[in-house]
């Protein structure tokens, strides 16, 4: 019995652990944004994709279709705050308009050797 509670209590551990660190927010600049799909009877909003760099990788989150957002609340150099949780994300503009979206890519930005 001893030995299964220890295995349940370092089970939880490495899984707060791996919620803990799944969480990154900062602040960068929008770097493009383009629409996604086309609306459908199911889905009656334009979708988009914006694209943003932050923590060394380049993110591309997309607007959930059934909900509308406006394209020009999210100016492409202008400055955003970002909020990423696993693959859902949240990014926020400096004029306080925001919009939920979900990770759909991750790159890692590399820095060329000389």
């Amino acid at each position: 019995m001893r030995k299964f509670n220890i295995i349940a209590v370092l089970i939880m551990a490495a899984v707060l652990q791996a919620s803990a660190t799944s969480k990154i927010d900062g602040t960068t600049t929008l770097k493009d944004s383009q629409p996604a799909g086309t609306p459908d009877k199911d889905h009656k909003h334009q979708a988009y994709d914006l694209s943003f760099e932050g923590s060394g990788k380049a993110y591309t989150c997309r607007t959930d279709p059934k909900k509308s957002m406006n394209a020009t609340d999210f100016v492409v150099g202008n400055e955003i705050r970002y909020y990423i949780d696993g693959n859902k994300g949240k990014i926020k503009t400096s004029n306080g308009k925001q919009v939920e979206c979900k990770i759909v890519r991750v790159e890692n930005l590399s820095v060329n050797p000389r």
